[in-house]
């Protein structure tokens, strides 16, 4: 019968010998395993590239929609009274938001907070203007509106400045 020491000697060798086995078969496990969720990483930027993209043009078209200007030009005032074309022109907003709410998946949550920072600040003008006492029928809210605007840059393109510069940064 071998004796201890006899073991240990014919052991020891066998034993680093499997133990720098294992640990290259496990780092070229590991490496094998970084590359293929590498690629499956890059495939998914790629399928989800034209997504995103869309996401940014969709949202795009949502700040000119409701920028004042050209939201003033396609809703019409149905009467004279101020306060019923302020709740018309209120209602059109949150609809054209509600109908993108999904593209807040496909941008970071700071380019969303511009978003809805940009229609809360139009909606806020648009009832701002509507306490003036000066005005008193829905023209002169139409009227006052617009030459608020020429004053100063409208909310919905601040939106759209944040907006470009966060869909510049894909390419």
């Amino acid at each position: 019968m071998p004796s201890i020491e006899t073991l240990i000697m014919i052991l020891l060798p066998t034993l680093v010998v499997g133990g720098v086995a294992y640990y290259f078969f496990k780092t070229h496990t590991d490496f094998l395993k970084e590359i293929q969720y590498n690629d499956n990483l890059k495939a998914l930027k790629k399928e989800a590239l034209p997504v995103r993209i869309q996401a940014y043009e969709r949202l795009t078209l949502f700040l000119e929609r409701i920028n004042p200007g050209s939201l003033l030009q396609r809703v019409k005032p149905t009467g004279d009274n101020k306060f019923d074309y302020e709740n018309l022109l209120v209602a059109t907003i949150e609809q054209e938001f509600e109908h993108n709410l999904v593209q807040q998946i496909y941008v970071s949550d700071k380019c969303w907070q511009a978003i809805r920072a940009s229609k809360n600040a139009t909606i806020s003008l648009i009832r701002q203007s509507t306490m003036s006492e000066k005005i008193t029928d829905s023209q002169k809210l139409r009227e006052y509106i617009l030459t608020e605007l020429l004053e100063k840059e409208s909310p919905s393109m601040t939106g759209l400045a944040f907006l470009k510069n966060e869909a510049k940064q894909l390419w």
